[in-house]
């Protein structure tokens, strides 16, 4: 069983632009004739920063948390830049600018995988799609919990998908699945995400991308998704006794 990387054609974005209508007037009209102002545009739904991945290279801490609240609960990523530092960039980039908020988990398959990161958003999905980083060496196992990159067969084509090992898929090792992290709280919200479509949309992942969560919604209606991921602040310092 393979863990296949994103798919998605190359799109644009259209923002429309309003007019305000004018409040009824009661006196006379003046003589010079009045004139409408264009509305602001509508705020984004995404953070716009995400159209430039070229632009968000930020080094991450040699380790962080980052909470990922689902529709099932919350769970915990604790990230280890040594096992995979371009994984691990790449990831505190993602989460500090909100491309995981909204994406389904679309690929739950028991004892195998979660797997995720496809934008609900298909512009910011297009912009990430041939934004790759380089493969790093493997230094962690894929065992049950660790979190790492999904990927095709050819060399450096990670972008922003990830999964999650459900059962000890150590096998993964051998082919370059480089993990980055470990779910370290909430293991079992893992568990109880929503696996009946399985492998349904594996092969689908290019529809996902271009119709985004609206598609997802009412093709795969009982998918869960993510609320939130934030990277979670430090722990606080034990005091002396």
């Amino acid at each position: 069983m393979k863990v296949h990387g994103i798919l998605a054609g190359v799109m644009t974005i259209a923002l429309g632009i309003g007019v305000a209508e004018l409040s009824a007037q009661t006196k006379a009209p003046s003589k010079t004739p009045s004139k409408t102002a264009p509305a602001a545009a509508p705020a984004s739904p995404f953070n716009r920063a995400l159209l430039e991945p070229a632009k968000l290279t930020e080094k991450a801490p040699d380790a962080f948390d980052v909470r990922v609240t689902t529709s099932k609960g919350d769970f915990v990523i604790r990230v280890t830049r040594a096992w995979s530092p371009f994984g691990a960039d790449r990831f505190f980039n993602l989460v500090k600018h909100g491309y995981f908020d909204g994406c389904s988990l679309f690929r739950v398959v028991p004892g195998f995988v979660v797997q995720f990161g496809i934008s609900g958003y298909p512009p910011v999905a297009a912009a990430w799609a041939r934004a790759t980083i380089p493969d790093d060496p493997v230094k962690a196992s894929n065992k049950r919990g660790f979190v790492t990159y999904a990927k095709s067969q050819a060399p450096n084509t990670r972008t922003t998908q990830i999964f999650i090992n459900l059962g000890d898929n150590s096998r993964l090792d051998a082919t370059g699945f480089a993990p980055f992290g470990e779910v370290i709280e909430g293991m079992e919200v893992v568990e109880m995400l929503y696996s009946g479509y399985a492998e349904a949309t594996t092969s689908r992942q290019g529809e996902i991308a271009q119709g985004g969560k609206e598609w997802l919604e009412k093709n795969f209606p009982n998918l869960d998704s993510i609320k939130k991921a934030a990277i979670a602040p430090p722990a606080p310092a034990k005091k002396s006794p």
